[in-house]
Parts: structure tokens; C-alpha cells; sequence
């Protein structure tokens, strides 16, 4: 059924919009003169039909149609537990939904799932033929409608979901403030370069006076700089791209990888980061009931790092062999002795989940706390960058001028 979005007067003369589902765009209009709305703009909100709705308009007003957030999904998926929960079968509990979603995109998406649904469409394949969804969702959804666990399922989803959101927003807003400092330093070093320096540099020519090399230096860079800043720019541009599209080549991203991981102190935290997604993900799967091949396919790709990747395949085919889990995982040694004694204690025991959740939470701690740590570096390091390029530009301006003022004396 689609979903329209739509604006209006109500009978008291106040401006409204929202969105409804109705059979057709008929039906919309009679259901919404009959709740006291008189229309001046309505369009279908189905994927199919964005552009329309932009051509009349609405989507102006609905800057998040064309993303879904992660946060997005996690809400929906959050509410939808809950409905199933209260006993409402699966087609209702996704007609409330596309109402109760504010994402206009994503209440097109569910409108259109419920619509599969409806039709005989299974859960997962229905959410699979949207595009919307990652492979580990739909996974974790097909798992769930064949043990009759959906509503587990759908809430250990959110539950994962909203911890990777919040992870991810934990490191971004402790990065906020270094990123501040380092673009107010390259401001700061783009003035003196580009406005202060040609003035003092006009003074110096003008006494006709033997300069010392340093102060040539700097002369002649800040007038490269400001002679050729379209050619620096675009080396910059060019080099991105380029480095860009080596990464994207499997052999590039995998020696990229190995790079990151070795680095002094940044390796670290990559190698923390990797190891927090691969040990969440695959014990939200093995709870949700994939099985432990299927689900440590799916762990690896989430670990973003195509040599714990690797690590984790090897790993995949060992236990296809017959081997347990540790042993592979230990004898890579991609992954640290804390990891490999949890996961064989979580074998020998039989609450593998259950470990690999500890492992966890212990490394998203980590992963904050080594965050944080290198925040505290990077604060003074860049300060006393920008001090020290600031105050080696004054002294290679001052001292000649001082030089010049002693010899005239």
C-alpha cells in the first residue's frame, strides 16, 4: 500500500503535514477531507516516486529522504520488538510502524515490506529486496522466523545497532575537539604565510641588506604558496584520489590494512577497534541462531580489516575441518591472548555468546579509553605546532630586522 506524504490546513486554520498510507491517492485525499484537512500538496512517498514528490515540492522539507541511518534502523527495529511482543501479528505490527516512523525514507521502506509481506513474501526476503538493510540484519531476521524467535531476534538487533551508534558517536565527539585545533592552526599559518609575511618580506627587500638563509627560505616558500596554492591544492585533490582508488583494489586495501596495524600508536586502536566489531557481531549472531560458519563470515566483514578478516576466514574453514575456534584464532596471531582464552573458555563451556560479549564490552572500554589518551596527546602536540611554525616565521623576520637596526646604530 503506498504511503503519501502530504500538507494542509486543519479546520482551525493551522498549518500541518505528516504522511498516512491509503489504497490510492483518492482514498488519501477522502480520509484526510474527513479528518478536517484541506490539502495543498500531496505526493506518494514510495521509493519509486521520490522524484515526483521533489518536483511538487515536498521533498524539500525532508532532507533525510534519500538516508537511513544506522540510529534510524536501530528506532525501528527497537519498536518493532515491541510491537511483536505485545502480540500484534507481524503485518500490523509493520502497518503501525510505517506510521511511527519519522525517516520519510525509511517509512517508504517499511511500507513497501509490509507490502511483501502481505503478498506471502517472508520477513528477511522482503527486507532483502530493499537495499536498506545490511546483510547481517537480514541474516539475523531469517535466523529468527525459522526458530520463531523474531522478537529476540529484533531486539538483540537494536540492542547491537544502538551500541555500535553510540560507540561510533563516542569517538567522533572526543576527535571533535583536536580537528578544531588543527584547522584553526592551519588558518592561523594560512595568514601569516599569505597576508602577514609579503608585508614584512616587502620591508626586508627594500633595506638592501644580505639576508640569513633561513629567512630566504621561508620568503621563498610563502611566495611559492601564494604563486602556486591552485597547483598544491590540486596535487592534494589528485593524491586522494589516487590513494582512494588504491584502497579500493583488494591488493591496496590489504596492504593498507597491514600498515594501519603496525603503526605505533594509532595500530593499536585500529587493532582494538577490529577486534570490539568482529567479538560483538558474532555473538549477537551466534544469539540470534546462525550458525557459527555462517555468522563468522558475516563478523568478519564487519571488522572493517581485511588482515583480521583474513584471520577470521582461516579461522572459518578450520572449524569446517573440525577444528575448535581459539585454536585457528591463537595461531594467527592476529588476536591478542585475551581474546583466544575467552572464546576456548566460552567453548569448553558452552556459552561462546556470552564470552564473546565480554570481549566486547572490555574492548570498547578500551577502545574509549585509548581514544581519549590520544586525544589528551594530540592537544598539546598541535598547540606547540602551531607555536613552534609561528614562532619560527617571527624569528626569521625579526632577527634581520634587528640585525639591520644594530648595524644602522
Amino acid at each position: 500500500m503506498p504511503v503519501y506524504a502530504y500538507k494542509g490546513v486543519t479546520a482551525n486554520g493551522r498549518n500541518t503535514r505528516g504522511h498516512l498510507d491509503a489504497e490510492s491517492l483518492r482514498s488519501a485525499r477522502a480520509r484526510l477531507r474527513r479528518d478536517g484537512i484541506f490539502l495543498t500538496e500531496i505526493a506518494e512517498g514510495r521509493a519509486e516516486s521520490v522524484e515526483t514528490g521533489e518536483r511538487r515540492g515536498i521533498a524539500r522539507h525532508l532532507p533525510s529522504l534519500q538516508r537511513v541511518s544506522p540510529l534510524d534502523i536501530a528506532l525501528a527495529t527497537r519498536q518493532a520488538a515491541t510491537l511483536l511482543g505485545a502480540g500484534i501479528p507481524l503485518v500490523e505490527s509493520l502497518r503501525a510502524l510505517t506510521e511511527q516512523v519519522d525517516n520519510p525514507r525509511l517509512k517508504s521502506v517499511f511500507a513497501q515490506v509490509r507490502d511483501r509481506v502481505n503478498e506471502g513474501s517472508s520477513f528477511a526476503d522482503a527486507l532483502a529486496a530493499t537495499g536498506v538493510f545490511p546483510d547481517l540484519y537480514i541474516g539475523m531476521v531469517r535466523a529468527g522466523e525459522a526458530g520463531g524467535a523474531l522478537e529476540t531476534v529484533l531486539e538483540r538487533l537494536a540492542e547491537y545497532m544502538e551500541g555500535q551508534v553510540r560507540l561510533r558517536n563516542k569517538v567522533g565527539s572526543i576527535l571533535i575537539y583536536p580537528s578544531v585545533m588543527f584547522g584553526f592552526a592551519m588558518v592561523v599559518v594560512g595568514a601569516l604565510v599569505t597576508v602577514v609575511l609579503p608585508q614584512i618580506t616587502q620591508l626586508l627587500e627594500s633595506l638592501n641588506q644580505p639576508l640569513p638563509f633561513y629567512t630566504r627560505w621561508i620568503i621563498a616558500g610563502s611566495e611559492f604558496a601564494r604563486s602556486w596554492w591552485w597547483a598544491i591544492a590540486a596535487g592534494t585533490v589528485l593524491m586522494l584520489l589516487v590513494f582512494r582508488g588504491v584502497i579500493r583494489t583488494e591488493r591496496g586495501r590489504a596492504r593498507y590494512d597491514k600498515v594501519r596495524l603496525r603503526l605505533p600508536v594509532i595500530g593499536r586502536l585500529v587493532r582494538l577497534l577490529a577486534i570490539s566489531r568482529f567479538s560483538r557481531t558474532l555473538s549477537t549472531l551466534l544469539a540470534g541462531g546462525l550458525p557459527i560458519t555462517r555468522a563468522l563470515h558475516t563478523a568478519g566483514e564487519v571488522a572493517a580489516n581485511t588482515v583480521i578478516a583474513d584471520a577470521i576466514e582461516a579461522a572459518r574453514l578450520s572449524i569446517t575441518e573440525g577444528a575448535s575456534l581459539a585454536q585457528p584464532l591463537r595461531a594467527s596471531g592476529e588476536f591478542p591472548p585475551l581474546v583466544t582464552h575467552m572464546v576456548q573458555v566460552g567453548e569448553q563451556s558452552g556459552e561462546l555468546e556470552s564470552m564473546l560479549a565480554k570481549v566486547a564490552d572490555t574492548y570498547e572500554e578500551q577502545v574509549e579509553t585509548a581514544v581519549t589518551r590520544l586525544t589528551a596527546l594530540l592537544e598539546p602536540f598541535l598547540i606547540l605546532i602551531m607555536v613552534g611554525i609561528v614562532l619560527v616565521i617571527i624569528l626569521a623576520t625579526l632577527v634581520p630586522l634587528l640585525q639591520i637596526t644594530s648595524s644602522l646604530g
